[in-house]
Parts: C-alpha cells; structure tokens; sequence
C-alpha cells in the first residue's frame, strides 16, 4: 500500500509544535504533501528539512511568511519540478511536482495550494486568473504522464461539501464559477476526486477544514477543501480513506489515502 497524506499546516513551525512529528511517526504515510508552510529557506535548514524520517522538497513563496508548499517522502525522486511555469503565481510558491519515473511508467506527487478569494475581490479575481492557466496546466500533464495532485484547492465543489451551503452561495469557495472549475475538470479533463470516488455521499464526515471564528470547529461547521485529485489509472488503486480529526494541528485536518500500487 502506497499511504499519500495531505495537509495545509497553516504554518510549519505552528503545526509541528502541536505534535505534528510525532503523528507523523505514528501514522507512517510514504508521502505527506503540505500547504502554507509560511516559512523562508533560512527557517526550512535544519529543522524541517526533514518530518519523521520524511526528506522535504519544497516550493517557497518569495513573500515571507506567506504560502509554500513541500512534499515529504521515503522514497527518492527521479526528478523536482518546483512551479508550473506561471510569471504571476510562481512567486506565491503553489506547487511542488515529485516525479517518480522508471522504463515502465510516469509518476508524479503533486502538493499545490490554489489561492484563496476571502480577503478581497483583488485576490477573488488572482483566483479566478490562477484556475485559468492551471487548468490547461493539468490537461497537459495528464496526457504525458499520471499524477496525485493533493492540496487545498480552496474550492468546495458541492453543496454536500460544507455545512453552511445556502449562505456561501457568493463567497469565495463556493461561487458558482468556482464550482464549474471543478466540474469542469473532473467531468471534461478526467481527474478524479478520490474520496468521493471512495465516500460519494459523506457530508459532515468529510470537511476537511473550519473557521477560526466562533464554534465552527466544535459545532463541526466545515468545509470540505482539501483534495486528492488524481489520473484515472491512479485513482483505481485508491482502498481507504481517513479524516484525522483526533488531533488538531492545523484550521485544517489530514485527509489520507491508501493506493494498492
């Protein structure tokens, strides 16, 4: 089995001194993809080049304190992609590709983080030029080789997908056009959502992520933005499926898979 977890950290340093290490330890995963590591090189040396015997690779954004994305793995890369080659979005540091390659196929871990539309229509609108040239990214890619895209996606594509649905209907999340993205990729460009291939009805089981304002996370009023998002050959080896939710390290909860491959 092939264990692939992922998690918005919101924060490293904060994550890991809530125990993040030692679950890690614990739950063995061959691969944790993170998100909003918001920290610079200076801060990654040492310290967290490395997560529970997991090696780091790493997609840092330029601003500090801002973003960031990595891929910590056992098992050693045939090669690092670190951006897909956007002039705007390189900089906020969103993706990080691990490429596994033999003679007999062509595999890539994916960490990314999509920007998030809350703070503003100024950053609603970078979202919207972000899925605009992801998207095409994507379809490229999966007609040379098979990917797990794990992040959050800020997106909850179905009203199953967060508890509050009929009042998010025009906020960043979970606009219309924002939801048509999503179809747009899995019905059209033919990426899976692996854990609703695994758990096609679950709601208040599934979300992945609460506010910090209020009682979101005690009364269980969350969103469902992190994903796998993967190939259909890939995705066909996808077994088990888990929300860690015993232990909060983040706003956000470890969403992991087990692929038979």
């Amino acid at each position: 089995m092939f264990k692939l977890t992922s998690l918005n950290l919101n924060g490293i340093r904060s994550a890991t001194s809530k125990g993040l290490e030692a679950w890690l330890a614990q739950a063995k995963p061959d691969c944790i993809c993170v998100q909003e590591i918001k920290a610079q090189a200076e801060h990654m040396e040492g310290d967290f080049q490395q997560l529970a015997g997991l090696k780091g690779y790493f997609h840092l954004a330029e601003k500090k304190g801002y973003s960031g994305v990595g891929v910590y793995t056992r098992h050693e890369p045939s090669d690092v992609i670190i951006g897909y080659g956007s002039p705007e979005f390189d900089a906020e540091g969103r993706y990080v590709e691990l490429r596994f390659d033999t003679p007999q196929k062509k595999l890539s871990i994916i960490s990314s983080y999509f920007p998030s539309g809350s703070s503003g229509e100024d950053r609603q609108q970078a979202k919207f030029r972000y899925l605009a040239e992801f998207y095409p990214h994507l379809v490229a890619l999966k007609a040379a080789r098979e990917f797990i895209l794990c992040g959050d996606v800020n997106i909850a594509h179905k009203e199953q997908d967060l508890k509050n649905w009929r009042s998010n209907q025009k906020n960043s999340g979970f606009t219309p056009e924002e939801r048509a993205w999503m179809t747009k990729l899995l019905d059209e460009a033919g990426l899976i959502d692996v854990y609703r291939q695994l758990q096609p009805t679950a709601t208040d089981t599934a979300y992945t992520w609460w506010s910090n304002r209020g009682q979101a996370y005690a009364n269980n009023v969350g969103w469902r933005l992190d994903y796998h998002l993967a190939t259909p050959a890939l995705a066909s080896f996808a077994k088990r499926e888990s929300i860690y939710k015993d232990q909060k390290f983040s706003d956000h909860a470890p969403i992991t898979i087990e692929y038979a491959m």
